[in-house]
């Protein structure tokens, strides 16, 4: 129950802070008189995509001790 808890601030605070970055953005469309209030909601867009390159990795070379017992 408290790792729930957990979560559901975690997600709060993630969807605060994407708001304030300006990510998310929730604007009210209709007012809310007699009907249920309707919102349109502007969110960012991610591409994702990949790419092939060329790393140069460090090698590593371990010795063991000459007289390992």
């Amino acid at each position: 129950m408290r790792t729930l808890l957990v979560l559901l601030g975690i997600v709060a605070l993630l969807v605060v802070a994407a708001m304030q970055f300006g990510l998310v953005s929730i604007d009210q469309t209709h007012p809310a008189v007699v009907q249920a209030p309707q919102f349109k909601a502007d969110v960012a867009r991610v591409s994702v995509g990949t790419e092939n390159k060329t790393v140069a990795v460090p090698t590593v070379n371990v010795e063991k001790p000459a007289n390992a017992q």
